[in-house]
């Protein structure tokens, strides 16, 4: 039987762990973390994560072929297929911070495959990484072999969160990449045979190592590029009295552009985007070529705009201050059906308020209460450490409570801002919340998911990203 270990339980390694064990019941999968706490979760009716479809899968396999252990030495010297899934953080400090990824986490793990390997091992690269750390994996592992052969490849991973079971169930393309080798050529296929029994042989791809490294940087950076050139676009819109949303329709129907990501929005987030293009930034500076870093480099930026642009809309439009006003927040997640928070834009919007004095009452159907202060608290790229090395008991903000129903949140409130585009924020009884607002009432729309005209028929004043301004908002300078 072909043993398989994944190092990382997140929302990576689990779910890609739970399809593979579910698709070949005759290999034995094991998710190992350090995280205690995580495994226990893995190991519960409540997973630590939340992704539509995941339960029924994990479900099916658990302890038959699929098994979840903080006994992470065990299941790695007995596996001969390793994926490596854990966190590849922005450093924070020392050569490279602010932009290059830190790989504290991928060493250790590297030389901990060394130290407890009996046998030959396919080590694989699931986690995001920049270009050329297989080499540098490689050489931490051959230099500490003992004489047992490790072939490494990369196999980004391509996952949507939100979708990403049906995306693991039916991919557009599975990558592998590897070294040019007889040796390396066998690893290949090795791991080609697993996703063979239920993707298409001419969906996976195989490329050398920097091909399939850099494939996920440039695959992440082309999507952020879309939203950042959608959400440029929406500032002009605001400005010039077009709709956003019939700009982005009329270039979706061109073949060549076609319609996905071109939602005008309060910005990206999610763990990927913004450290991958950050990451290409510093690969780019590193191989001296300072023009396209500075090309990469504007995606972030214009995202760091739209949110501050976002801001200073709520602000301008309360008669220039919300401090002691009560601002409702609906949607903390980054996107709709996840629970995850990383680099969410709701967490720099929120701060914004924050820091002009507003009180806020947070409302999100997946996001606790804990989740959200500790990221309200937390420094910059901290969230990507593992959960052990985050803030336990997250400074109290005292402007800030979380609520579980979007009524109470909006209730006394002077203004509402959506920042996730859940569904059931579109089906909300806005007769009733109206009548429970402060006047003048206000919609912030930083998703475009409610019926503007509607709501200002009820009284709202409503602001909806690249749409023509409400009346109210048309005098007001458009500051950033």
């Amino acid at each position: 039987m072909v043993k398989i270990c994944c190092i990382g339980a997140g929302y990576v390694g689990g779910p890609t762990m739970a399809v593979i064990a579910l698709k070949c019941p005759q290999i034995e999968v094991a998710v190992v973390d350090i995280s205690v706490s995580r495994i226990t979760a893995w190991n519960s009716d409540q997973l630590p994560i939340y992704e539509p479809g995941l339960d029924d899968v994990v479900k099916q396999c658990r302890g038959k072929n699929l098994f979840f252990s903080a006994d992470v030495e065990k299941h790695v010297s007995v596996a001969d297929i390793i994926f490596v899934s854990v966190n590849t953080p922005t450093k924070t400090q020392g050569l490279g911070a602010g932009k290059a990824a830190d790989l504290t986490y991928w060493e250790s793990a590297a030389r901990m495959i060394a130290d407890v390997s009996k046998s030959d091992k396919i080590v694989v690269e699931k986690s995001t990484v920049p270009v050329k750390t297989a080499e540098a994996i490689e050489k931490i592992l051959t230099h500490n072999s003992k004489g047992i052969k490790f072939q490494i490849l990369s196999n980004p991973e391509f996952l949507a969160e939100g979708t990403a079971i049906q995306d693991l169930f039916n991919p557009d393309r599975v990558l592998i990449g590897g070294r040019e080798t007889p040796e390396g050529t066998k690893a290949i296929q090795a791991l080609k045979d697993v996703y063979a029994h239920w993707v298409p042989v001419e969906r996976i791809l195989c490329t050398n190592l920097w091909s399939a490294e850099l494939s996920k940087l440039a695959a992440n950076a082309f999507l952020a590029q879309r939203i950042s050139s959608v959400n440029a676009m929406s500032a002009l819109c605001e400005a010039t009295g077009a709709d956003v949303s019939q700009v982005s329709h009329s270039i979706g129907t061109d073949s060549r552009i076609g319609p996905k990501f071109l939602n005008a929005s309060v910005g990206f987030g999610g763990s990927c985007f913004q450290k991958d293009i950050l990451n290409l930034v510093y690969i780019c500076q590193c191989n001296g070529l300072p023009e396209v870093a500075n090309y990469w480099k504007q995606v972030i930026k214009v995202n760091d705009y739209q949110k501050s642009r976002f801001v200073n809309r709520v602000v301008s439009s309360m008669f220039n201050t919300v401090s002691g006003k009560k601002i409702a927040v609906l949607g903390f997640a980054f996107k709709k059906d996840t629970g995850d928070t990383r680099e969410t834009p709701a967490i720099d919007v929120c701060k914004g308020l924050l820091g002009d004095k507003a009180r806020l009452s947070i409302y999100d159907p997946q996001v606790t209460e804990g989740q959200i202060r500790r990221d309200l608290s937390m420094k910059k790229f901290d969230w990507d450490h593992p959960i052990h090395l985050q803030p336990n008991s997250p400074t109290a903000i005292k402007q800030v409570s979380v609520v579980w129903d979007a009524y109470e949140a909006v209730k006394d409130s002077h203004g509402i801002c959506i920042l996730t585009e859940w569904d059931e924020f579109k089906t909300l009884d806005y007769e009733r919340i109206y009548q429970n607002m402060q006047k003048p009432a206000f919609v912030f729309d930083g998703r475009n998911i409610v019926n503007a005209d509607k709501l200002r028929q009820i009284g709202f004043i409503v602001y909806s990203i690249g749409k023509p301004l409400d009346p109210w908002l048309k005098d007001l300078p458009a500051v950033a």
